[in-house]
């Protein structure tokens, strides 16, 4: 059936001339994000913070599976593996709750709160995307500690029809998939259409055994069992697109199903009927479910010097965790296969306004809110319900002394309530020298956290540089799992609890930018240095509780500093090098931990690439590239260091026009020596599983 759809494309494409390419960003940029020319200039001036724009072209050339496996060779932005089919995206070392990830200017929000839970966005939907290092918050509040990822799926098609339909497959864990958008506009009217289908198997690791607590543990055909699953997204968007007045609806929906690694949660391979061999493509217990649901409103009013943009969301996000029922601590075994269950809900509000206030200044100010609900269920408990509100207003000036200096400044004010609602075990627990309770996991909790946070930059463009430098403070409420936790994370290895006396997380940093480029040599580097006086970490300790370690919440002064750099050089209208690296220094001043670093800390590495284009029938271009990843000995006991590794890797495309149309193929592979290694960021080096094994992805497509 894809097969056919394809087909029915390419002879659409070859007989009909009114076919056209979608066009992309108008932005000029190279296949590894580096944008020259005078554009470069402008994007370097547009902002006195580290950021890198990403094409379209960019995301379907280095296509890996996941959308940050895909993002992660830009310096400083890592993906967390959590299974085969996704990962948890990290900025400079900072992941979780302390980056923003945005769609069309809404934050995203789920359960991120977990390891073990990835984006519910459809991949194939985002146009462009734009990364942001370092401290935000001064635009997107809370949470924007670390930095921003935007994705924009917005992009508004020209005529009356246009499309796309791509095939692609990955072979470390057989994954195929099936994507397609469908677009158009008639006068100021324009709607877009898009599905994506994945499926894919349990991925294979260069290895015959794993140990976990001691148990060596035999894997079938080096396969991790059980970390099969699936994909459906669709979405829709229609609008009115005028000369001053736009507005559009957004609905989408993201769901996906996948399992969990059946030998490290609960060692249920040894105590469990089901044949967790039979089929590499089956899903069993234990495995989860998530269905991210999100209407979102767009309106703008653009004026001689005057817009107005609003934005209104509503989210649902739906998560279950299934198990086979087992019993530990005092807990019987339970009946049914429903360990959690969570149901949240959010509604987000913005308004943002600029203001060109003569040839110098350009004002902007915005005020935003947001109130989340969330409810959980199950027989296992890791996080209480809670609700927050928040709402913050900001105002931002940047005054433009001439085209080669540029100044900016602003403040921002934030005011958030949590209330976490009490929970008790529902089996009692034996109290020495009394009877036996119902165990209090969480009490009723009401916190209210006030910021003030503010930021300043400069640019400075003289010949071929542009400098840059910002200065700013930037805050973080804690989330309800730190305020909390309380329970047994299985997927994760370890007993989480809670502090409800956190105070919110503070940051203050200071980034430099310093950008050389001559159209043919591009230089750009990096350096940023971090004070938190109070990190909100979980803290490993010594001690188990229910068989499982012991993790807590507590708070530290914490120093980071690092730096990032990029070198290409253009040798010719074939030849390109390039080189790129980044290195990252943590340290705890204070608590339980003073003089170690943070868990999971970031190692340095180094990318070294060249690239050939040719012409042969359309564009195409051949590249490799050795990663080279240090080992990391500074860690937390009880971490284990990690040695350091290095893989080669290689990418192709080729690009074939047909009348009006165009078929993109696209090759990358990963590990191509199928080299055994260790990602220290990985939650599944806690029980020593080396990452996927030699990774050849694909992807063909035809745009109309």
């Amino acid at each position: 059936m894809r097969l056919s759809i394809l087909t029915a494309m390419l002879l659409a494409c070859m007989v009909d001339g009114h076919c056209q390419v979608t066009p992309k960003d108008s932005a000029v940029v190279l296949h590894d994000v580096t944008v020259s020319g005078q554009r470069q200039r402008d994007f370097q001036m547009r902002s006195s913070q580290s950021a890198v724009q990403v094409s379209h072209d960019y995301l379907q050339e280095h296509f890996s599976g996941s959308l940050m496996q895909t993002l992660e060779g830009i310096p400083g932005v890592k993906a967390m593996a959590i299974g085969s089919g996704q990962s948890k995206p990290t900025i400079r070392g900072l992941g979780f709750n302390r980056m923003v990830v945005s769609e069309d200017g809404i934050k995203h929000e789920g359960q991120q709160w977990g390891d073990d839970h990835g984006l519910e966005i459809d991949q194939f939907s985002v146009d462009r995307a734009e990364v942001i290092k370092g401290p935000a918050a001064l635009l997107y509040g809370s949470d924007a500690i670390g930095g921003v990822l935007s994705l924009y799926s917005n992009h508004v098609p020209i005529e009356p029809l246009s499309g796309s339909v791509q095939l692609f497959g990955r072979s470390n864990n057989e994954q195929i998939g099936f994507t397609t958008k469908l677009g158009g506009r008639h006068g100021d009217w324009f709607y877009r259409v898009g599905a994506t289908l994945i499926d894919y198997a349990d991925y294979h690791v260069p290895t015959d055994s794993i140990q976990y607590f001691s148990y060596w543990i035999k894997l079938k055909d080096r396969r991790l069992r059980n970390t099969a699953g699936s994909e459906r997204d669709g979405n829709l968007m229609v609008g009115y697109a005028g000369y001053r007045f736009h507005t559009d609806l957004r609905v989408s929906d993201s769901y996906s199903k996948s399992g969990f690694f059946a030998n490290a949660h609960g060692l249920e391979v040894r105590l469990s009927d089901i044949d967790y061999d039979t089929s590499r493509r089956d899903v069993d217990l234990p495995y989860q479910w998530v269905n991210h649901f999100k209407v979102l409103s767009h309106t703008a009013w653009k004026g001689e010097q005057l817009r107005w943009d609003a934005n209104l969301a509503w989210q649902n996000n739906l998560r279950e965790e299934r198990s086979e029922a087992v019993s530990h601590g005092y807990m019987p075994r339970p009946d049914g296969t429903l360990e959690r269950r969570f149901v949240k809900n959010t509604l987000t509000a913005k308004l943002g306004m600029n203001l060109a206030l003569g040839e110098s200044h350009e004002l902007s100010a915005g005020l935003n809110g947001e109130y989340q609900h969330n409810r959980r269920d199950g027989w296992g408990f890791i996080i209480p319900d809670f609700e927050t509100t928040s709402i913050g207003a900001f105002a931002m000036d940047r005054y433009t002394i001439s085209e080669r200096l540029k100044l900016n400044a602003g403040i921002r004010i934030d005011h958030a309530h949590t209330h976490i609602g009490s929970y008790k075990d529902w089996f009692l627990t034996p109290v020495e020298g009394g009877d036996s309770v119902y165990k209090v996991r969480s009490a009723d909790v009401d916190r209210d956290f006030t910021s003030l946070t503010w930021s300043a930059g400069v640019n400075y463009a003289v010949g071929h540089w542009v400098l840059k430098s910002n200065i700013g403070k930037s805050f973080r409420v804690p989330t309800p799992k730190e305020l909390g936790a309380d329970g047994v994370n299985y997927h994760i290895f370890r007993y989480e609890r809670g502090n409800a006396q956190l105070d919110p997380e503070e940051s203050y940093q200071i980034d430099m930018g310093i950008h050389w480029d001559n159209d043919v040599v591009c230089v750009q580097v990096d350096p940023y240095i971090n004070f938190f006086p109070n990190y909100i970490y979980l803290n490993p300790t010594s001690k188990y509780v229910e068989g499982l370690q012991l993790h807590h919440y507590t708070q530290a002064q914490v120093l980071r500093y690092g730096v990032e750099a990029q070198a290409t050089w253009v040798i010719d209208r074939h030849w390109e090098t390039e080189l790129k690296g980044e290195y990252l220094y943590a340290e705890q001043l204070s608590g339980e931990k003073k003089g170690y670093t943070l868990p999971f800390s970031t190692p340095w590495s180094v990318d070294a690439g060249a690239k050939y284009s040719f012409q042969w029938h359309g564009n195409s271009f051949l590249g490799v590239n050795a990663r080279i990843v240090g080992a990391q000995n500074e860690i937390v006991p009880p971490e284990q260091p990690t040695d350091g590794y290095w893989t080669l890797n290689l990418s192709a495309k080729k690009q074939i026009p047909l009348r009006n149309c165009k078929v993109n193929i696209a090759l990358h592979a990963d590990n191509l020596l199928n080299r055994r290694y260790y990602d220290h960021t990985s939650f599944y080096r806690l029980i020593n599983v080396p990452e996927p094994g030699r990774n050849v992805s694909m992807m063909v497509g035809v745009e109309y």
